[in-house]
């Protein structure tokens, strides 16, 4: 039967505290395990973390981070409507798997927006996510429909 009085701790579980500057015959007397002199062998604190002797330190040495960066910015996939009329024919429905299947976009799952750049003369169907002002007027000049996709979450 365990009694209260007969628990130990496990032999070796337990290590003495190492005492320091009680004379050389200790083996941690006489400069007590701090060295040969210098700030870090005096009593109190010592240098601040980082602190590098004066030199400048590594932190002040590296360029700093600048500007905002916003988690929440929504990021398109550029598509230009030149491109559009040189890669499809009159009345084509232009979907954004039709655009990465011709190498326009990589995915097809982000959302696309259409650019002005360039002409439309012919008449697409083109679907994406965000059309500028000149490009949806431009692929309605042209005899096209414009779809706007809802944008995904």
């Amino acid at each position: 039967m365990v009694k209260l009085h007969d628990l130990r701790p496990p032999p070796g579980a337990r290590r003495p505290r190492k005492r320091i500057g009680r004379g050389t015959g200790s083996g941690r007397g006489d400069l007590s395990g701090r060295g040969r002199g210098g700030q870090k062998a005096r009593s109190g604190k010592g240098p601040r973390p980082g602190f590098e002797g004066g030199q400048t330190p590594l932190v002040l040495r590296l360029p700093h981070k600048r500007g905002f960066h916003n988690p929440f910015a929504k990021t398109y996939q550029i598509v230009h409507l030149g491109d559009l009329d040189a890669r499809f024919a009159p009345g084509d429905e232009v979907t954004p798997e039709r655009m990465a299947s011709v190498g326009l976009i990589r995915h097809p799952d982000r959302p696309v927006k259409v650019l002005s750049d360039g002409d439309c003369t012919k008449p697409l169907t083109v679907v994406a996510h965000r059309f500028s002002t000149t490009a949806r007027q431009k692929v309605l000049d042209a005899g096209g429909k414009v779809v706007e996709l809802e944008p995904s979450a």
